[in-house]
């Protein structure tokens, strides 16, 4: 619910032009860390991960540059289906022997993936779909990361004030050069992005992440594109196509097909109370 939210804050701050992408970026991250020091509760630099933060930031501020043009459904696709491409290639990298059928999911995820970005009437802004994609990138490694991390609201902590500082700075020059404006609507919205949907949201991801398998955590944000595309078709207004119908099933089957594992046989004697 948190990723999906950040989705809809996202969309709805920058389609109307409310706030421009820099500064939704800034506002976000620093109210973030924020709200995430007081609930932390010591000091946020005490436990610094600064490539955690890089991530961070390499996901936020592509995420919100992608968000003025794409649909918040189409966008939350794009995001995770390149979120589980990286997640699944970078198992095959550490030695991991997945079976032939997370090879066929994978491909049939990218096919996906190419439907929804195919030139066409109905297709996404080529440029806002790479940044998205990059974002997806990003977000995939800052989740293979977080899987090895202890304390998870500390950890989430750090990565937001390590990583609001550059983003404050990109404001502060935006705003020099003159391309920067925000209306209390537009800052509204960062900031509940930033302090629940992101702060809070990914703490508690954060937390789930060390108790799953990188294929149950890649089956958990499987939800995230559904309820996005939903929300922004009742809350938004946004079209409901069949692009992004057809697309969605096609990657949503394939990531499926990739991670869903079919439960062990239980042995008769298994069962037996010890």
């Amino acid at each position: 619910m948190g990723f999906a939210c950040n989705s809809l804050l996202g969309r709805a701050a920058l389609r109307t032009g409310a706030i421009d992408p820099v500064s939704l970026t800034a506002v976000r991250l620093g109210s973030g860390a924020l709200v995430l020091a007081l609930l932390s509760r010591r000091s946020p630099l005490r436990q610094r991960d600064g490539l955690s933060a890089l991530l961070l930031l390499a996901y936020a501020l592509p995420f919100s540059l992608a968000y003025v043009e794409l649909e918040a459904g189409m966008g939350a696709l794009l995001l995770f289906g390149a979120v589980q491409t990286t997640m699944l290639l970078w198992s095959a990298v550490r030695g991991e022997r997945p079976p032939p059928r997370v090879w066929v999911g994978a491909a049939l995820a990218f096919a996906g993936l190419l439907v929804l970005v195919a030139p066409g009437l109905s297709a996404p802004p080529p440029g806002a779909s790479v940044l998205m994609l990059s974002a997806g990138v990003a977000w995939g490694a800052y989740t293979l990361r977080g899987r090895g991390r202890a304390g998870p609201l500390h950890a989430t902590a750090s990565n937001f004030a390590l990583a609001s500082v550059p983003a404050l700075l990109a404001a502060a020059a935006n705003h020099a050069l003159g391309a920067a404006h925000a209306s209390e609507r537009g800052l509204v919205l960062a900031a509940l992005s930033g302090a629940l949907a992101s702060g809070v949201g990914y703490s508690l991801w954060y937390a789930a992440l060390p108790r799953l398998t990188r294929v149950s955590a890649a089956v958990v944000q499987l939800l995230v594109p559904p309820l996005a595309g939903l929300g922004g078709v009742l809350l938004l207004s946004e079209a409901l196509t069949f692009r992004l119908v057809g697309g969605g099933v096609v990657t949503l089957a394939g990531i499926a097909l990739a991670t869903l594992r079919r439960p062990a046989a239980v042995d008769g004697g298994s069962a037996t109370a010890r």
